[in-house]
Order: C-alpha cells, then structure tokens, then sequence
C-alpha cells in the first residue's frame, strides 16, 4: 500500500465549480473519491471585511504523493485568489478502502 494517505479540505463557491473540480481529480486519478457538501456556510475576513459567504466543501480522499499535484491543479481550476486547501493525514482507515484509494490514484497523470 502506499506510504500515506489525506483529505483534503477545499471550498468553491458553487455546485458548478465543485463539480468540474471534482471531475477533474477524479479524472486525472490525483483522487480516488471527492465528497461534496452543499450548503457550507464560511465566514471570514478578506481584504479587511468580514464575509458570509454559501459554499460547497469538497473532502478530497487521495495518497500523500499526489498532493503536489492536486493542490497545483486545484488553484489552476479555482475561481478563488486564495483557494482553501488544507491536507489532513488519514491515520486509520479499513485495509480495503485504503487499497482500492492506492489502486485508483495509481495511474496518476501526474505520478
């Protein structure tokens, strides 16, 4: 099996760009699944103000070794300056989704 695996936190501000993100990993095999969840609501400052803004958060299940590459195509596709992309180490998980994770993203386009 591989030597880790993470989620991956991102938010876009639409079911649209979500989708086309998503499709993208996906197809790319930089993730093996992306769950997205409608309706977030974040709230932040940017450029001095506090903002509420709906969201759509994406939990991106992928291998360490792609995560170079899915942060860059992440912020190639992402509509936002600064895109929100945080990478969490999974440290357990069921043997068969970890090895159906390795066999997805192992033919990587960017391996």
């Amino acid at each position: 099996m591989s030597q880790g695996y993470q989620v991956v936190f991102t938010s876009c501000p639409t079911q649209q760009c979500a989708e086309q993100i998503a499709g993208q990993l996906v197809t790319q095999k930089l993730a093996a699944c992306v769950t997205m969840l409608p309706q977030a609501l974040s709230v932040y400052e940017w450029e001095g103000e506090v903002v509420t803004d709906h969201e759509v958060l994406l939990l991106i299940k992928t291998t360490t070794a792609n995560i170079d590459a899915l942060f860059t195509t992440i912020k190639a596709a992402h509509p936002y300056v600064t895109p929100e992309l945080i990478g969490v180490s999974i440290s357990q998980g069921s043997d068969d989704y970890l090895q159906w994770l390795d066999q997805i993203t192992k033919g990587s386009t960017h391996s």
